[in-house]
């Protein structure tokens, strides 16, 4: 409880020695040595445990500690199991106090009053939730207190002077310090400035202060533990393990390692000399940040980042708040038309109208759009936005690799760094665009975790956005992650559903009774689904990945099989378990294989006012198929399903009414993708691509 910790920072301090804290993941390296690793640990000297909850995607984690969740989860290491092991420390006699340290959406799905109840009865003593704001985590901070746990929030070196004094506000134990950005893992040298941050947060409490995040050597313990008031040690720990001598226990070698790190081993634990009361030369800023723009939609969206982030995004919140009221920026980014390709063309379908029957087919042509499709919309504005920043370097992901090339080109244009994040099974089935970026002056980095495609390229990057905040802007292709991200990636996309509206009543004289775009994310659907929201005669129809079937687990259809949780930054509809692990995904398309998609379009569909329909890989190579043979238009495979989706609306709808399509991009990336699928699929569709070498020789 918040008592057992409060003793153990009292004990330590009164023996002249910081409070020491160890990092763990439960179930690593495996869950029958975990208890026998908690008990090892209070023997070797550590005051208080963080027991790591594994999750698929712990995005401010480095890959240490990834690598252990991944372990403990193959493992079928969950909530349940943590308690469990606590409890079965407890009987055996561990006293130290224990937090559970995780991330929010495992916690969302098992229910928090039902959690905090249970780990209270377990014998867990508080909380450290890595991607739950002070303005998210009231409810669950209030459940935390009634039960008698405690709940610690993290402080980062980018964390503002009005932040700070409202995450000490909640914070009734300790406070956990980061001493540098980044993510978790060992490091060489510590933070110069981890005196003048602590002397920033002493300015607003007089609780124990932890430090962590790159500790790993008596050296770095000794030199932290003589300015703060504990010392916090986890990748290490997870190296120690993993890293044991034939023959030794991982409980063992942490003991070990624990006794020598601290100093204990040696009877060196104890500060040369008193704690010092640091100082700080930072304003005494402590205004509150005005919210700007609209953070959720509905339910859907917020900020559930870690707190590395929070000031770098509310800085891209204020910059792009600007932008967007400014006439010289819009006028900016649209005197990069010429360059783009813009407006792109929409045409009259005839010989899809003649063949599908029911409605007229108009086609919006974002596939001619330079680099081949709707992501330069986007991310030219953001490097517009990027620019007034002051920052140098842009990094985004990339599933399809069409966003990532789209990057790649306006960073080449405005001389801007560029790195490129990208699964390594997508940059297999997208080589060319690899290529393309290549040749463009971008370095493409693999994302070689979990099912190494969109979600595991995103969480790369957000952890080298964390690293590095200063001088990098991400560059978010889809309009997923936190705000501001979706409304700003929307705003940019927009050009589409604008141009539609213009295009269709100097075409028809009138809007579209219905526009079809395929959803993976969800960028340029959303781009053309919002200027006709208020439309409300204009049917919405998006299409999203139904891989295999909905009814196997190869699929990406988030809306038919997902469910309500926390990801990348957001709450948002979500393929994931029961029990709030991130399920891995499939799709023909890469740009669709998303385990998520865009807070908008959760409210979209949430009120009714759009509808997404599953589409499976089979008829997306027919909607591939039926684009090319009949206007002559080789489609991207994520635009081929929403072609697949608009021939059963079309069909529903009378001669007099007229459907427009969004070709999202052009298919040259995807040649190589059909080829390799049709012997699988062909068959079904009756499509043979089957040829000779050469042709003029008869067999």
């Amino acid at each position: 409880m918040a008592e057992r910790i409060t003793k153990a920072f009292t004990t330590a301090a009164k023996q002249d020695r910081p409070t020491f804290v160890a990092y763990i993941t439960a179930g690593f390296p495996s869950p029958d040595q975990t208890v026998d690793i908690l008990l090892e640990l209070e023997k070797g000297g550590v005051d208080v445990i963080e027991l790591g909850i594994p999750f698929t995607d712990p995005l401010a984690d480095g890959p240490t500690i990834q690598e252990a969740h991944l372990v403990a989860l193959h493992q079928g290491t969950d909530i349940e199991m943590c308690m469990a092991l606590v409890s079965e420390a407890r009987a055996r006699g561990l006293s130290i106090p224990v937090l559970f340290m995780g991330y929010y959406n495992p916690i969302m799905q098992f229910g928090e009053n039902e959690l905090v109840t249970r780990c209270a009865s377990a014998g867990v003593d508080g909380y450290i939730v890595v991607d739950l704001p002070p303005e998210e985590a009231q409810s669950f901070r209030s459940l935390c207190a009634d039960a008698g746990l405690s709940y610690i929030p993290l402080i980062t070196p980018s964390t503002s002077e009005s932040r700070i004094r409202k995450l000490v506000s909640i914070a009734d134990s300790f406070v956990y310090v980061v001493s540098r950005s980044g993510v978790t893992g060992a490091r060489k040298t510590l933070d110069s400035q981890l005196p003048a941050l602590l002397g920033r947060i002493q300015k607003y409490t007089d609780l124990p202060l932890a430090v962590g995040f790159g500790v790993s050597t008596y050296e770095h313990f000794s030199d932290v533990g003589s300015m703060a008031d504990g010392v916090v040690i986890g990748s290490q720990f997870i190296t120690v393990m993993r890293s044991a001598a034939n023959g030794q226990s991982a409980a063992a070698a942490a003991r070990e390692y624990a006794q020598v790190v601290s100093g204990h081993a040696s009877g060196n634990e104890k500060r040369a000399q008193p704690l010092p009361k640091h100082s700080s030369n930072t304003p005494h800023d402590t205004s509150e940040p005005q919210a700007l723009l609209p953070d959720r939609f509905g339910e859907f969206g917020g900020q559930y980042i870690p707190e590395a982030l929070y000031d770098c995004v509310a800085e891209l919140e204020r910059a792009y708040f600007a932008c967007r009221k400014d006439p010289a920026f819009w006028e900016e980014f649209r005197s990069f038309y010429p360059y783009m390709g813009r407006p792109s063309p929409l045409h009259f379908a005839s010989r899809l109208t003649e063949t599908w029957g029911g409605a007229q087919v108009y086609l919006k042509r974002e596939d001619l759009c330079h680099t081949g499709s709707h992501k330069l919309n986007n991310a030219i504005g953001q490097a517009l936005v990027a620019k007034r920043l002051g920052k140098t370097r842009i990094i985004a992901e990339t599933g399809a690799g069409q966003h990532g090339v789209a990057t790649a080109t306006i960073c080449a244009k405005l001389g801007l760094q560029c790195i490129v994040y990208m699964g390594s099974e997508d940059m297999r089935r997208q080589a060319l665009n690899v290529f393309r970026i290549c040749m463009l002056g971008a370095e493409v980095i693999p994302a070689t975790t979990g099912s190494r495609t969109l979600k595991d390229a995103v969480n790369e990057a957000m952890r080298d956005w964390v690293t590095n905040v200063e001088t990098t802007h991400y560059l978010v292709g889809s309009a997923i992650g936190c705000h501001p991200f979706p409304t700003m990636v929307r705003d940019f996309q927009c050009v589409i559903g604008n141009e539609t509206k213009d295009q269709m009543r100097v075409l028809t004289g009138r809007l579209p009774d219905a526009v079809v775009a395929c959803v993976g994310g969800g960028s340029n659907s959303i781009g053309m689904f919002h200027p006709f929201i208020e439309d409300t005669d204009v049917r919405l129809v998006g299409a999203e990945a139904a891989g295999d079937g909905v009814d196997t687990d190869k699929h990406s259809a988030t809306f038919s099989a997902g469910t309500l949780g926390v990801f990348h930054g957001a709450k948002t509809i979500l393929l994931q378990d029961k029990k709030g692990q991130i399920m891995e995904t499939h799709s023909v398309s890469a740009g669709l294989d998303y385990p998520g998609v865009g807070p908008e379009h959760a409210w979209l569909r949430a009120t009714g006012r759009a509808e997404y329909l599953p589409v499976t890989d089979t008829q997306a190579l027919e909607g591939f198929r039926m684009l090319a043979q009949l206007e002559g238009i080789i489609p991207a495979l994520e635009s081929s399903h929403a072609v697949y989706q608009a021939r059963s609306v079309a069909k529903q709808m009378s001669i007099d009414k007229q459907i427009v399509i969004c070709i999202s991009g052009r298919g040259d990336k995807d040649v190589n993708t059909v080829a390799e699928v049709l012997p699988k699929i062909g068959p079904q569709i009756g499509w043979d691509l089957r040829f000779q070498a050469d042709p003029t020789k008869k067999q």
